[in-house]
């Protein structure tokens, strides 16, 4: 799914941590001890020799090679595809069904009516360079859980749709009642676009590909270069993912075959109104239809005209139906048991399904899976069993609204609650820079995976590579003429986008997503254009770093698998709560917050997550006594009644932002109270978040004192 420009999570915030002053390959490794290293590097050097590109180029060809989107029969194949591998390599392996809404287009109808009459081409032409792009069985362009209707209204230009462009039309006197509004992909989720014009009163929602964000104002278009041509369309869900995600008929239970659903009129996730993607070429015949004032400056693309914002005179006819049908979704699962705790899990994820034939989206990521998965097994034959068990998933109709990670993840939270120590994300992969975010209590144990591992380009490694691209950061109270100065790595928050959300806000699962990218993925995002065609020419077509996110993935499912400790730390934590009060407090209204509490609860964190950093440096005793407490810590900062408005999101932390979707909000109860307005209300969740932080602060407390702190 991940969104059309960027990193779904933020990116890294910085790069370096420096480790001491061992030589490289002999650093501290966090949660095991000093002979634990020993065996530990041996294996995962061992491990990282493993995959092999030539692999990965072959899974993606056979998945790749067909439109496979959730609910067809290419689909299935695709799923018993990866199934039988994983067989093949020793994984006790199994498909799940579920059912869930998917509806698929029947009508999909745009007209220009006045002042002169156009009918828009709504379709990708196939391209004599690109054999898959006249695949049959492609789904058509148009937007998921979109509204059925058939409107004829003026039309309005909206820019992003943002509710920020909506008080901008206001200022100019523009009413979008009852209009149709024209809105440019960008910005936020998708879905948020219709949501915001619905809440104004407007009829129905058009969105298109300006060639400013990812056409030919970037770069030469497709085929001659990477990036989106004048009738590439992105065609994507609408769902109203910051209220939940999943099947949109089962909130918060298991949508299984024969199971209990909501009806229709009752999905909140579901658009009201009429909603169809368009490429800048329709597009541009209805701007240059519309008058009224001349847009401002920063609402203007790249179209060879002057942006207008109506209403009028500009009228158009859209009508779309969908058949909103409830189909099948198979999610593969594969099992590498424990030799001595079973009962933990370590889980690592992609999705299989595609809009259309999707090499980069999803399946440069998918056949990694598949190769970390088989690099794990060749080490089994070695004579090693992980200490816990590895879980590998490929899920389903994640471009519908992650739907078969929500629906896996609600039926087994209470054992996932029980026994995931971590979930692992990768969603598309290509070449460039590396893209993490995730759970700060994995901040440190990342850094140390990345610090070990060489840049697939420069021979650095993955920290300084980063370090590098981002500029630094230096930790309050060093300076920079200091050589004992720490530089700090930062996860950015996670919002939505991609399978994490499930595991992580919903169920308090410590999460990680990540991948290479760059952004000219984001030229054929959702087309028929993302293909094997096009993946081969400008992505990562000799495969070196889907083979190298393989070796990460793979070394931190090594390391969590045989930590001796739990490598999961709580100073990063309480400097990004510190560092999110700050920003918060400096926002319109902000300064009336009773912060009192919440500064009490940080100040205790703080504390105990010092002093747990140094009992865990130099634990005494056994630590399996302090493990399975550890994999609960993170659900302490979730509440069972989840956030105001949207009780699915239950993580205090962070989660997405109401009108971003993809981005996050980090602390949202708080943060979004102040943003709209609601001083007592952000009281009341600053102490509601001071509660919890007092109930994780004496669970670390204990723990340090199990470990002899």
């Amino acid at each position: 799914m991940r969104r059309q420009l960027g990193w779904v999570v933020g990116g890294f915030c910085l790069a370096v941590l420096v480790a001491g002053f061992a030589p490289p390959g002999q650093e501290p490794v966090f949660g095991f001890s000093p002979a634990g290293v020993a065996q530990l590097r041996q294996r995962e050097a061992a491990l990282r020799a493993i995959p092999r590109r030539e692999n990965i180029g072959r899974y993606m060809d056979f998945m790749a090679a067909e439109p496979h989107h959730a609910g067809s029969p290419r689909a299935k194949e695709v799923a018993e595809y990866a199934a039988q591998l994983l067989k093949s390599w020793g994984y006790e392996t199994r498909i799940e069904v579920f059912e869930a809404l998917l509806p698929y287009p029947v009508e999909r109808r745009l007209e220009l009516m006045a002042p002169f009459r156009f009918p828009a081409y709504l379709a990708e032409p196939a391209l004599a360079e690109d054999p898959d792009s006249e695949d049959k069985n492609q789904l058509p362009t148009y937007n998921a859980y979109s509204g059925n209707g058939d409107v004829t209204a003026e039309l309005v230009y909206a820019n992003y749709g943002l509710p920020e462009d909506y008080e901008q039309l206001k200022r100019l006197g523009i009413d979008v009642k009852g209009k149709i509004v024209l809105t440019r992909y960008g910005r936020s989720w998708r879905g948020t676009k219709p949501r915001v014009a619905q809440e104004h009163g407007a009829a129905g929602c058009i969105i298109y590909s300006d060639p400013r964000d990812d056409g030919y104002f970037q770069g030469d278009p497709y085929p001659r270069g990477p990036w989106r041509p004048p009738l590439g369309v992105q065609r994507g869900s609408v769902m109203d993912m910051p209220l939940y995600v999943g099947d949109p008929l089962s909130p918060g239970w298991a949508s299984e075959p024969g199971g209990k659903r909501l009806p229709l009129e009752e999905a909140r996730t579901l658009m009201k109104i009429p909603v169809l993607p368009i490429s800048s070429s329709d597009a541009q015949r209805l701007l240059e239809a519309l008058g009224g004032p001349v847009a401002p400056e920063p609402w203007r693309g790249a179209l060879p005209l002057t942006y207008h914002l109506g209403p009028g005179p500009a009228v158009v006819r859209l009508a779309v139906t969908l058949d909103n049908r409830v189909r099948p979704l198979y999610n593969v699962i594969a099992t590498m048991a424990g030799r001595e705790a079973a009962d933990e899990w370590v889980i690592y994820g992609n999705h299989h399904d595609a809009w259309v034939n999707g090499a980069h989206d999803p399946v440069s990521g998918a056949a990694v899976v598949l190769e970390t998965a088989r690099s794990f097994a060749e080490l089994r034959k070695t004579g090693w069993q992980p200490r816990r068990t590895l879980v590998f998933a490929l899920w389903d109709a994640e471009e519908f609204g992650l739907v078969g990670s929500t629906e896996w993840v609600e039926k087994h939270k209470a054992e996932l609650e029980g026994k995931a120590v971590a979930y692992f994300n990768s969603d598309t992969n290509g070449k460039g820079a590396l893209g993490v975010g995730g759970s700060p209590l994995l901040e440190r144990f990342f850094a140390e995976v990345l610090r070990d591992i060489e840049d697939p380009s420069s021979g650095k490694s993955l920290l300084e590579t980063a370090e590098a691209q981002r500029g630094s950061t230096l930790t309050p109270g060093t300076e920079s003429g200091d050589s004992k100065e720490k530089r700090k790595f930062s996860l950015g928050a996670l919002g939505a986008g991609s399978d994490y959300v499930a595991f992580y806000h919903h169920a308090g699962i410590p999460s990680l997503n990540l991948g290479f990218s760059s952004p000219e993925g984001a030229g054929v995002y959702h087309s028929i254009y993302d293909s094997l065609a096009w993946y081969r020419r400008f992505s990562d077509g000799d495969h070196r770093y889907g083979q190298k996110l393989a070796q990460v993935l793979g070394t931190a499912m090594l390391r969590l698998a045989d930590a001796e400790l739990l490598p999961l730390e709580f100073t990063a934590l309480a400097e990004h709560l510190e560092r999110h009060v700050a920003e918060i407090r400096k926002l319109k209204g902000g300064d009336g917050v009773d912060w009192k509490p919440l500064e009490q609860g940080m100040a205790r964190l703080r504390s105990a997550a010092a002093r747990y950093q140094q009992a865990a440096s130099g634990w005494r005793g056994d630590p399996r006594a302090v493990n399975g407490r550890l994999r609960g810590a993170e659900r302490l900062l979730t509440a069972a009644e989840g956030l105001p408005g949207r009780p699915w999101y239950r993580h205090l932390f962070s989660a997405p932002g109401n009108y971003t979707g993809y981005s996050a909000k980090p602390l949202p109860g708080i943060r979004e109270a102040v943003e709209f307005g609601r001083t007592e209300e952000a009281s009341r969740e600053a102490r509601r978040l001071a509660q919890a932080l007092a109930a994780l602060s004496r669970e670390i407390e204990e723990l340090s004192a199990a470990l002899g702190g």
